[in-house]
C-alpha cells in the first residue's frame, strides 16, 4: 500500500473520523463505518471483509443486537456470514478460556445445522439465539477491550520434530506463547495438519471440553470456511494451556503413559486402519464391554479389535452406544447438585450421561478427520473416557436400570403416529422424562418416521435455554443417529426425548424478542 494519500482520501478519513465522533464507535460499526486508529494495538486480529461484522457482534449492546442482526438478515447477509463473524468474535474475545464463552462457540455449528433442518421461516431462530448468547458474554466479558487472541508470530519447529509434539511440549510446560508459536508454524500448511497438530495436545487428557471444543471447531471451520480454521483452533491450544495450569482432571498421568503404550503393544502405527465388517452382535458385544470396563480395560478393548482391523467407524458407534447408556441410566441430579435452571432429576446441561455423549460423538467424529495415530488415539481414549466416566458416581451407572424399561414400552397405546407423537409433547412439557423416552421408544418400534420425532424434538431445541447445551446435543444425537445401525440408533433419539423432558420450563434468553423480530 501507498505511503502517500491524495487530499480527497486525507478529507475522506478526517470526515469519517468527525462521523464516528458524532455517532459513537459501536453505532458507526452497525452502519458499516470501518475505523482504525493510530493508536490501535499492532498485534491486533483482523478478519478483512468480515471485519466489521465481527466488531459489531463484539461492541453492539446486548439490548440492540438481535434487532442489528435481523436488519442485516433483511439487507441481505446470509446465516452463514452471520455464524462466521459471531465465531470470530467469539474466538478473538474469548481465546478459549471463559467457560460459558466457549460454550457459546461450540453451539454456533450446530446452531447453523438446526437452521438447515427448521421450516423456512423459522430459520433464523436458532442462529439468532445464540448470537444473543455471544453478544451478552462478550459485553459482561469486556468488549475488544479484553480480547485475549492476537497475531502470534510462528516459530518453526526442527525438522526432525513433529509439530504435534512441540505444541503438546510447550503446553505441558504451561508455556502459552510457546505453544500458539508453534502452532502458528502448522497453519503454512493446511487446515488438516492443523488439525492433527493440536490433536496431539487434546489427546494428553480426557474431559468433555477438552474434546468437544476442537471438534466442534473443525466443524464450524468446514461451515464458514478452512480459511478459519487455525484462529478457531487456537482456542484449543490455550485451553489445554489453562487446563494444564490448573492441574484439572484426575486421569492426568494415567493417559500419558496408557495411550503410548497401547498404541505401541498392539502395533497400531505400523498398520493401516482396517474394514473388518462387525455385525449387530459385535456392536453391542464391544459396547457393553466399552461400558462395563475399567477406563484402562475399555481402552484395551479399543485398541485390540482396532488391531483385528475392525472398521474404526465400528468401533466408535460401539463407544457412542456405550455413552448413550450413561444418559439412560442417569439418577439425575441430586438436592447436592441443584442449581437454577437444573432441578433435582433433571439431565441436561453438565450431566454426566450427556457430557459422556457429546465427548463420545466428538472423538469418534475426529477419528474420521483425523491422520493414522490420531485415528487409533481418538478411539482409544474415546473408549476410555466413557469408561471413565460411568466410574464417577460408582455403580450407579453399571448396576442401576435404564430410565424406560421394556415394560414401560409395551404400556405406551400407539394410536398412530399422530397420537404417539401428541403424547411425547405432553410428557415434554409434563417433564416426564420416562413417560417421554418410552413413548419414543414405542415410536421407534412402530417405524414412525424418525424425522416426525426430530421436528418435535427441534422445536424445543431452540425454544429451551438447555443450559448451555441444548443445540449441542440435538447435534450430537442427529450425528451418532444417522452413524448408528437400524438395531440400535434410536437409542439415541430416546436419549434426546429424556434431555428434552428434562430441560423444557428454561426458556432461553432472547428467543421471544427473536420470534418477535421475525414475525415468528
Amino acid at each position: 500500500m501507498s505511503l502517500h494519500r491524495s487530499r480527497r482520501q486525507f478529507f475522506g478519513d478526517v470526515g469519517r473520523g468527525a462521523l464516528v465522533a458524532g455517532l459513537g464507535f459501536g453505532l458507526a460499526r452497525e452502519l458499516g463505518f470501518g475505523v482504525a486508529f493510530a493508536d490501535a494495538p499492532s498485534d491486533v486480529l483482523s478478519f478483512g471483509p468480515l471485519e466489521p461484522l465481527v466488531a459489531l457482534m463484539q461492541e453492539t449492546s446486548t439490548d440492540r443486537i438481535l434487532a442489528v442482526l435481523v436488519e442485516r438478515l433483511k439487507s441481505g447477509t446470509d446465516l452463514r456470514t452471520l455464524v462466521a463473524a459471531g465465531a470470530l468474535a467469539n474466538a478473538r474475545t474469548f481465546g478459549g478460556e471463559d467457560y460459558v464463552g466457549f460454550h457459546t462457540m461450540m453451539a454456533l455449528g450446530p446452531a447453523y445445522r438446526l437452521a438447515e433442518e427448521s421450516p423456512e421461516g423459522r430459520r433464523a431462530l436458532p442462529v439468532l439465539k445464540v448470537l444473543y448468547r455471544n453478544t451478552a458474554r462478550i459485553q459482561e466479558f469486556g468488549g475488544r477491550a479484553k480480547e485475549v487472541l492476537r497475531i502470534v508470530a510462528p516459530a518453526p519447529f526442527p525438522k526432525d520434530r513433529v509439530g504435534g509434539e512441540v505444541i503438546r511440549d510447550a503446553v505441558r510446560a504451561k508455556d502459552v506463547t510457546s505453544a500458539e508459536r508453534a502452532f502458528a508454524a502448522t497453519s503454512s500448511d493446511s487446515a488438516d495438519e492443523s488439525l492433527n497438530s493440536v490433536l496431539y495436545a487434546v489427546e494428553d487428557n480426557t474431559d468433555v471440553h477438552r474434546v468437544a471444543l476442537p471438534y466442534r471447531a473443525w466443524e464450524l471451520a468446514h461451515i464458514i470456511g478452512p480459511e478459519h480454521a487455525h484462529t478457531l483452533l487456537r482456542q484449543s491450544v490455550r485451553y489445554c494451556v489453562k487446563e494444564e495450569a490448573g492441574n484439572h482432571g484426575a486421569s492426568f498421568g494415567k493417559v500419558r503413559t496408557l495411550l503410548p503404550a497401547l498404541l505401541d503393544d498392539h502395533h497400531l502405527l505400523a498398520r493401516a486402519p482396517g474394514t473388518k465388517p462387525a455385525d449387530d452382535e459385535w456392536i453391542d458385544m464391544t459396547s457393553r464391554a466399552i461400558f462395563e470396563g475399567s477406563p484402562e480395560e475399555a481402552a484395551a478393548v479399543a485398541a485390540t479389535v482396532l488391531a483385528d482391523g475392525h472398521d474404526p467407524a465400528d468401533v466408535g458407534e460401539a463407544i457412542s452406544l456405550a455413552a448413550n447408556q450413561l444418559l439412560l441410566r442417569d439418577a439425575g441430579r441430586t438436592a447436592r447438585d441443584e442449581r437454577p435452571g437444573k432441578p433435582v432429576g433433571s439431565v441436561h446441561g453438565d450431566s454426566i450421561g450427556l457430557h459422556a455423549s457429546d465427548s463420545a460423538n466428538a472423538w469418534r467424529n475426529l477419528a474420521t478427520a483425523g491422520s493414522r495415530r490420531n485415528v487409533y488415539a481418538c478411539l482409544i481414549l474415546g473408549a476410555y473416557q466413557v469408561a471413565f466416566d460411568r466410574t464417577a458416581r460408582g455403580g450407579e451407572f453399571l448396576h442401576g436400570m435404564p430410565i424406560s424399561s421394556p415394560e414401560d414400552v409395551a404400556k405406551v397405546v400407539s394410536g398412530g403416529a399422530d397420537a404417539l407423537l401428541r403424547a411425547a409433547d405432553e410428557a415434554i412439557r409434563a417433564n416426564d422424562q420416562r413417560r417421554a423416552c418410552a413413548v419414543v421408544a414405542r415410536c421407534g418400534q412402530l417405524d414412525v418416521p424418525a424425522r416426525r420425532v426430530f421436528d418435535l424434538l427441534l422445536g424445543y431445541a431452540v425454544s429451551e435455554d438447555g443450559a448451555l447445551h441444548a443445540e449441542k446435543y440435538y447435534r450430537t444425537v442427529t450425528e451418532d443417529f444417522a452413524a448408528t445401525r437400524p438395531a440400535f440408533r434410536w437409542r439415541h433419539l430416546v436419549g434426546l426425548a429424556r434431555v428434552t423432558a428434562s430441560e423444557y420450563g428454561h426458556r432461553a434468553a432472547g428467543i421471544d424478542e427473536a420470534s418477535r423480530l421475525l414475525g415468528i
